[in-house]
């Protein structure tokens, strides 16, 4: 796949401008949908509270059809990092159980501390001190996984043949078909309580 060098529309300074304002946007948006609220996060793995999923596969939709109408017009490029499956399950698997025991993910964690919850910003401190000095070695080393577990840069289309539009029209049928059925299980649970 051919990969072309593309001059990002916005550079230098305003660039950090627009990564502040974008990121506090975010941030709000975080909270506005609830999200940086411990209880809604925990609540999803209990299967109570479906806020995150509905959250994130919307982020998934817009931020997919985004990134394939810009790469489209030649306004971005894919950055595509090999694809190893050892490491992507091993790594998912770490960050299933690290969001199940501290109640939020990375993102989701710098909202609720930037709003002064005082585990959010504790966590947050133990995720930086992770980051920027210990660092974790397994026994295992990920480089010299067999070639059956590494894909190198690939995505789902140069795997299938399919067309990436045709990956994200199933993605939405498929986020279409998760929305309703989280909406009948909901208004199900409201007519059972109220009864």
């Amino acid at each position: 796949m051919d990969i072309l060098a593309v001059t990002p529309p916005v550079t230098g300074s305003a660039a950090l401008v627009a990564a502040v304002v974008l990121g506090t946007l975010f941030g709000v948006l975080l909270h506005r949908g609830g999200v940086a609220n411990y209880n809604v996060i925990v609540n999803q793995f209990r299967f109570r509270d479906f806020t995150v999923l509905k959250i994130m596969l919307t982020a998934i939709i817009v931020g997919g059809l985004g990134v394939l109408a810009l790469n489209s017009a030649g306004l971005a490029n894919y950055q595509i990092k090999a694809a190893n499956m050892l490491g992507i399950v091993l790594g998912a698997a770490i960050f299933g159980v690290g969001m199940v025991v501290y109640g939020y993910c990375p993102g989701t964690a710098i909202a609720a501390a930037a709003s002064g919850s005082v585990h959010a910003i504790v966590g947050l401190a133990g995720l930086m001190v992770r980051r920027h000095g210990l660092r974790l070695q397994l026994p295992l080393d990920l480089q010299t996984d067999p070639a059956r577990r590494r894909l190198g840069k690939v995505r789902l289309p140069d795997v299938t043949g399919v067309p990436a539009l045709v990956w994200f029209i199933a993605l939405i049928a498929i986020a279409l078909t998760v929305f309703f059925l989280i909406e009948c299980a909901e208004r199900r649970a409201t007519s059972s309580a109220s009864s």
